[in-house]
Formats: structure tokens, C-alpha cells, sequence
């Protein structure tokens, strides 16, 4: 039954009562139907090796200059271990948004390990979703 509802997607808690486990500076929160669909676009990422997963190896990718869409863990604390990569992205006119829970986040990865940061890589295998995702992310207001 779990491991069917983690295949699935489906979170074990409803992204409301996720809500609650947010961190301070989770800005700007991706709404429930942005969040699944990032998930939808990391899980075919995930597929073509197009997503770099964890703080260190994005942190080195964004310094490197590669574009894609950063998605971060709200309910990750302590803050300390990532609240500079949203500066970085910021630095970089990189898009990014909060979802909430990196344990889905990790599984829409294809882990069994919860993760705090993922970035999507564009390509052409899933370019309509990735683009509808960078469009919605980038339109969400940067916290100030």
C-alpha cells in the first residue's frame, strides 16, 4: 500500500497539512497544483538524468552557470544547510520555488531518500512541461 501511493505521487500527508511543517523562509510557495505538477516534471527529469539533487551539487551547477528550474524542500530545517541557494538563484535570474515536503520531493526524484533541492534541467523530452513550470515559477513574486 505505501510503496503503491510513493509510485503513485500521492504524499502521504495532503499538501494543506504539509503546510503547517514549513520553514520561515519557504518564499515563494509553489500553490498545490504547481507543486504537482514540478513533481510530474522532476519524475520525467528524473527519467533522462536531467536533474541535479542535493545542495552541494546544485550549488556547484549553478556557480557553473547552468540554467534550469530550482526546486526546494520548505519543511527542511535547519535553514542554515541551503537558505543561500535561493540568493544564488537570485544572483543568476534562476527561477525557484518552495514545495513543500522533501520527502516528496525526493520521491518525485526516484529516491528513497528525502532531498532539500533539486533542479530540473530543460529538454526536449518533456520541454512542454518544463516550460509551463518555468513560466509558472518565474511569475510567482520573489519574497522581498
Amino acid at each position: 500500500q505505501g510503496e503503491a501511493a510513493e509510485a503513485e505521487g500521492t504524499p502521504e500527508r495532503s499538501y494543506r497539512e504539509q503546510l503547517d511543517y514549513l520553514n520561515p523562509i519557504a518564499q515563494p510557495l509553489a500553490s498545490r497544483k504547481l507543486t504537482r505538477k514540478l513533481y510530474k516534471c522532476i519524475r520525467r527529469a528524473a527519467k533522462h538524468k536531467q536533474i541535479r539533487r542535493g545542495v552541494k551539487e546544485v550549488q556547484k551547477f549553478i556557480n557553473k552557470g547552468e540554467k534550469g528550474i530550482t526546486v526546494l524542500a520548505g519543511d527542511t530545517l535547519p535553514i542554515d544547510v541551503y537558505c543561500h541557494i535561493p540568493i544564488m538563484c537570485e544572483d543568476r535570474s534562476i527561477p525557484y520555488a518552495y514545495v513543500p515536503s522533501k520527502s516528496d520531493l525526493g520521491a518525485a526524484a526516484g529516491s528513497k531518500r528525502p532531498t532539500c533541492v533539486i533542479m530540473i534541467k530543460p529538454h526536449e523530452e518533456y520541454q512542454e512541461t518544463y516550460d509551463e513550470c518555468l513560466e509558472e515559477v518565474a511569475a510567482l513574486p520573489l519574497p522581498l
